[in-house]
Parts: C-alpha cells; sequence; structure tokens
C-alpha cells in the first residue's frame, strides 16, 4: 500500500487543481448564460409584433438557457465534491499530526452500564472513537459505535479481510465520504424507512389514466387555440377544470409533499453512495454479502433510488407557481407525481432498509479501512484456539505519539490473572487500557498496535471509573459494589470474558480494601475468569504465593539525581517503589 502521507498530499494536490479547473468552466458558463438571456431578450423586443416569431425565440433560448444551467448545475456539483475531497486531505494530514480534538467525540455512546464503555476512553475528548470516526451519515456514527461496543467474538477473520481490502482502497473511499458530505441530512433514515413503511396510497390506476386523457385533451385544445381553430378561452376555462380536480385532492397532496421533502435530500444521497458500492468489486466475503442485498433482478438500487429521488423532485416543482398552475391546470401533475411516488413505495418500501443498512456498513466500515491504512505498522492478531488469550510482542497504546510510546510484551494465557503493582504515574492505568483496546480492536478485525500478536478471541468487561450518582441517589461505593457484581453475575454466566479491574472498593478504608480486594480476586480466580487487575495495595500481590493462576507484574519508579524517572515497562515481579511522598515534597505541598 501507498505511504499515507504522500497518499494524502498527492490527492490534495490533485484536488486544489481540478476544483480550480472546473472554476474557469464555471465561469465561461455563467457568461454564456447571461449572453442567452440578453440575446433572447432582444430577439424578443425586436419581433414582439409577431408573437409566433417571438414565441419561438423564447422557446429555443430558455431551452438553450434550461441546458446551460444544468451543465452548470452539473460541475457545480463536482467542484463541491473536490471541496470536500480537499478538506478530507487537509483533515488527514492534521490528525496524523495529533490534531484531532475539534472532531465529533462521539460522547453520545457512552454508557456506564456497558461493559466497557466508560472505562477505556473509547468515547469523549482524546478518544479511540474521535480519533478513527470518519463516517460522514448519523447512521453510520451510530453502526461505528455499535461495532467497538459489540463484544462479538464471531467471524473476526472475515472483518479483518473487509477492512485489508478497503483500506487498500484510499480513493474509493474517500469518494465515497465525499460524496456522502454531499447533502446535509436533517432527518434520519429510521424515520423515513418508518413512514414508507406505514404509508398507505390514496390514488389508483383510474386517477392516472386522467391524467394522461386530460394532458392529452390540454395538447390538443392548446394547438388548436394557437392555430385559431379554436377561440383560446376554451384552453383558459379547461385549465380552471384542472385545478379543480387537482384541488380535490390537494389537501392529501400536501401531506405527501411534506414526508417527501424531508426524504428526497436522503434518496438523492443514498442513489451516489450505493451506485458507488454496485460499481466496485469486491473479493471479501463480507463486502460481497452486503453488495448481494442491494442486487435486484430489474435494476440496480441506485437506479431505484435515483428513480424515486426524481419523482420526489418532479413533486417539489409545485412550489414554482407558474408550474403548479400551468402542470395542474392542463396535465394534473401533482396527481400523476403523487401516483408515481405511491407505486415505488408500495413496491420497494420492505427493501428501502436493507438498502439504507449497506449504505450505513460501509459508512462505517470506511472509518476501520481508513485507520488500518493510516497504521500499516500495526499487525492483524493471529487467531488461535490454543490456550494463550494474548501474546504480543511490542504492545503499545495506540494513540500515544509513536515517537514517545514505549511498549511492552504481554503474554497473558487463559484463566491466568495478573495483579498489576506501581507507583503513582508509572503507566498502570495506560497499560489496562492499552490491553482492553487490543481486545476491542481485535475483535472488531482491526490491526493492532503491536509487533506481532497471537490471540484468542474473548470479550471484555471492566471496571475502572466508577461514579457516584446523585440521581440515582447512590454513593460511590455503593456504585462501585453494583459495578463488581455486575462483573461477578457476567462471569458467572459466561467464562469467556476478560476482566480489567483498576484499584477497586477506593470507597472504603485501607484495611477493609485490602481484605474486600483480596476476597474479590480470589472469587474470580475461582470462577476461572481471565484478566488484569492494577492496584497500589501490596498485600494483595500475596496471593500469588496461594493461587498457581495467579501472577504479579509492575511498573517500577526510580529516584535519579533527585528526578523521578520512568521507564513504562512491564515487569514480573511486585513493585518496590512509591512516589507519593516524594511528589509531594518535591512540588512544595508539604
Amino acid at each position: 500500500m501507498q505511504d499515507p502521507s504522500t497518499f494524502y498530499k498527492a490527492q490534495l494536490e490533485l484536488n486544489k487543481s481540478e476544483s480550480k479547473r472546473i472554476f474557469k468552466q464555471l465561469s465561461l458558463y455563467s457568461l454564456l448564460r447571461l449572453s442567452v438571456f440578453v440575446l433572447t431578450g432582444i430577439g424578443i423586443y425586436f419581433t414582439f409584433q409577431n408573437w409566433q416569431i417571438a414565441m419561438g425565440i423564447a422557446v429555443v433560448g430558455v431551452a438553450i438557457f434550461l441546458f446551460l444551467l444544468s451543465r452548470y448545475t452539473d460541475l457545480k456539483s463536482k467542484r463541491n465534491l473536490h471541496k470536500r475531497l480537499i478538506t478530507i486531505n487537509e483533515d488527514e494530514l492534521k490528525i496524523a499530526k495529533g490534531d484531532f480534538h475539534n472532531r465529533s467525540d462521539g460522547s453520545e455512546f457512552q454508557n456506564p452500564k456497558h461493559f466497557f464503555s466508560l472505562d477505556i476512553d473509547l468515547f469523549g475528548k482524546g478518544s479511540f472513537f474521535q480519533f478513527i470516526n470518519r463516517t460522514a451519515i448519523k447512521e453510520g456514527a451510530q453502526k461505528l459505535s455499535e461495532n467497538l461496543l459489540s463484544n462479538n467474538i464471531l467471524n473476526i477473520e472475515e472483518r479483518q479481510q473487509a477492512i485489508q481490502e478497503l483500506a487498500a482502497l484510499p480513493e474509493w473511499r474517500q469518494n465515497y465520504s465525499a460524496i456522502a458530505q454531499g447533502v446535509e441530512i436533517e432527518h434520519s433514515a429510521a424515520s423515513i424507512i418508518t413512514w414508507l413503511k406505514d404509508y398507505k396510497p390514496f390514488l389508483g390506476k383510474t386517477q392516472y389514466a386522467l391524467t394522461i386523457a386530460f394532458g392529452i385533451i390540454s395538447i390538443v385544445l392548446i394547438v388548436s387555440g394557437i392555430a385559431e381553430v379554436i377561440t383560446i378561452s376554451i384552453a383558459g376555462y379547461w385549465l380552471l377544470l384542472g385545478l379543480g380536480i387537482t384541488g380535490r385532492y390537494l389537501k392529501k397532496i400536501n401531506i405527501l409533499a411534506q414526508h417527501t421533502e424531508r426524504a428526497k435530500d436522503t434518496f438523492r444521497q443514498y442513489a451516489l453512495l450505493l451506485n458507488a458500492i454496485e460499481t466496485t468489486e469486491f473479493n471479501s466475503e463480507l463486502l460481497k454479502s452486503k453488495q448481494k442485498l442491494i442486487q435486484s433482478e430489474d435494476l440496480k438500487a441506485s437506479a431505484i433510488f435515483l428513480k424515486f429521488s426524481k419523482a420526489l423532485d418532479a413533486l417539489d416543482n409545485r412550489n414554482n407557481l407558474i408550474s403548479a398552475i400551468v402542470g395542474n391546470g392542463y396535465f394534473l401533475i401533482d396527481i400523476r407525481n403523487s401516483y408515481r411516488i405511491e407505486q415505488w413505495v408500495t413496491k420497494y418500501a420492505d427493501k428501502v432498509d436493507d438498502w439504507f443498512e449497506v449504505v450505513t456498513f460501509f459508512d462505517a466500515l470506511n472509518s476501520l479501512g481508513n485507520y488500518a491504512f493510516n497504521h500499516q505498522s500495526f499487525t492483524y492478531p493471529i487467531l488461535t484456539e490454543k490456550p494463550i488469550t494474548i501474546s504480543a510482542e511490542d504492545l503499545g497504546h495506540p494513540l500515544l505519539n509513536p515517537e514517545k510510546r514505549v511498549d511492552s510484551d504481554l503474554r497473558l494465557e487463559e484463566e491466568q490473572f495478573f495483579i498489576v503493582t506501581g507507583a503513582n504515574m508509572a503507566g498502570k492505568s495506560t497499560f489496562l487500557r492499552t490491553v482492553a483496546l487490543h481486545i476491542v480492536m481485535a475483535n472488531v478485525g482491526l490491526p493492532i498496535c503491536a509487533k506481532q500478536s497471537k490471540y484468542k478471541p474473548i470479550k471484555l468487561i471492566t471496571s475502572m471509573r466508577t461514579t457516584d450518582s446523585l440521581t440515582d441517589d447512590s454513593s460511590y461505593f455503593f456504585s462501585e459494589l453494583t459495578r463488581l457484581k455486575f462483573v461477578v453475575d457476567t462471569i458467572e454466566k459466561d467464562t469467556n470474558y476478560f476482566v480489567i479491574l483498576d484499584e477497586i472498593l477506593k470507597g472504603t478504608n485501607s484495611t477493609d480494601k485490602a481484605i474486600g480486594s483480596r476476597k474479590f480476586v480470589e472469587k474470580l480466580v475461582k470462577l476461572n475468569a481471565t484478566g488484569i487487575i492494577a492496584t497500589h495495595d501490596l498485600s494483595l500481590t500475596e496471593i500469588e504465593k496461594e493461587l498457581e493462576a495467579v501472577k504479579n507484574y509492575y511498573f517500577d519508579a526510580e529516584i535519579i539525581n533527585d528526578e523521578l524517572f520512568f521507564d513504562y515497562k512491564l515487569k514480573q515481579g511486585v513493585c518496590q517503589n512509591m512516589n507519593a511522598s516524594f511528589l509531594l515534597k518535591k512540588m512544595e505541598i508539604v
């Protein structure tokens, strides 16, 4: 694969160049439109006495003007796409330098009652979600959060293959994101799907046939009036009749128009996204299975969406007063457009859910593919059935600066429990979150921050950041006990969980805490749990002598030349150096 930084810089220059080129074309088309408008006006002015010639000039002039306007609109859309691609590549270069804290952080997906959501910096300021999220639609962000929170240990290799394939398609991913960013969607796909499924048609084939017959008669009357075969006033009375017929259905058409107004931008956007998916040949089974969901026997899903989008646009033209009067008076156009929309809804409402889901799936998975592309030095865990939960070489936290990050080896076998001690700021909590992210990322299918890793898939459960709740009238200590009970209850039902605990029972005195922590670890070991607990309580490390499953590890701190030094390396054994008193003195607190 290409070097990410080189790729983003090249794409940035390419899209800037294309944007400038299209801008010159837009200026030319603006000048041509103005010229056609002026020339048409002059032509009508000098032939006004002969209204047939004047009308001919007007028709030709309007036709040319509309053609130029259509070309201008298409070019403007292309330029806007390139401008969004410029922003995408500028953002990637900023994020690579650590500038990502102003992006959406997914705080709305944080859930204190989830297995690990609150504890491992998955959401919020400076979180993993904020770092990797490249979704362009609201449902895509929701799907990405679901992937991270799923605790799904099935079909990991299938997800790895899909992410690897998308990682190798950076231009496709960027184009998909740029298209998705093209429209501000005010109403969710879920609300649109609900409306489609619940919709009851009010027009039938009889009304549609009436619009055809009425339109044919209108053309005959207009032509006859122009040719002076009949008096032109008849065509005027006919227009009033058409408006009267349309008025009979006006209330229901207005209600339909209100809903379609909300849906039209969504369908236009999704048609383009579906087309991007349909016209790409994927090799991984997961991507191919999603692609099959949007395949239809007669038309592609993108074509079906585009057809509906055009029908919605046609109904939206009723907001133009002249089009509304002439269209409804002579062609019952609102009735005809409403009928076409209802026919589409009747035929495809049940399939839209699948199509929307596929678009959302790719929007979310693009973020994961982008992450893999940006971190080509990371490795995909080798999945194993051997009793080794994690065996990683040079495991590090993926959000830390690679130049400053200190990596450690980790080998933790099935049903082993590590007790990790260490001085303040020595790296215990960061290490716990590193291990937690290894599990989450591996389960999602992402490459992890390590030289290599063997991994037996396991779900994650944590207790690291318990908070009190004034709303629920619960103290900190009670909240922590509730969380620990949740951990035990979960393990009793299913031992295939990796437990991560950080300084438990902080809400009680040191003696009670030591006794309680010991009993809790003994309980987890008895349940054959696998995991890690970090603690400052050195008495807890004595369990290693009694229980074979327990192993002691530590992070060290040294005072060298009256300065505190950390090496942030995981070592086997028990920490002997603590630093609270030194820090209090060093900071002149005591």
